[in-house]
């Protein structure tokens, strides 16, 4: 059985994030998804998540492609989560190019395209300017 793993907050649930979530199950048996939680969150990106983590956990849960969820505390252990789960393949968005080399001690490593034109960023601006 092939192990796909992958990272990301999920926030503001988007084509491309179903889009990339079935790319990297294409790749393998099982996907198991870590969603970053709220306070991981607000340290990367200095700000809270739209949806906190459960509803975040909840919605990828119950997308057809993603076998398991989990919540992932810190970027420090992404070496651990992916011993603990067995990850064949780490899967990350392209934007994320070489900064995930260092595990292929532990697992391949891909990088996918995003999907072009979509950012939760940009979707949360438009949001904000609608009067």
């Amino acid at each position: 059985m092939r192990r796909i793993l992958t990272f990301g907050t999920f926030d503001v649930l988007h084509i491309g994030h179903v889009s990339i979530l079935e790319r990297a199950r294409a790749l393998g048996d099982r996907l198991i998804v870590g969603v970053s939680s709220d306070a991981l969150n607000l340290s990367k990106k200095g700000r809270r998540p739209v949806y906190p983590e459960d509803d975040r956990l909840k919605l990828i849960g119950a997308l057809r492609c993603v076998d398991e969820v989990f919540v992932e505390e810190s970027l420090a252990l992404k070496g651990e989560y992916l011993r603990q789960h067995r990850a064949d393949v780490l899967v990350m968005g392209d934007d994320w190019q070489g900064r995930f080399d260092e595990f292929r001690g532990i697992c391949e490593v891909v990088y996918l395209p995003r999907t072009p034109s979509i950012s939760t960023t940009e979707i949360i601006e438009v949001i904000k300017r609608v009067p």
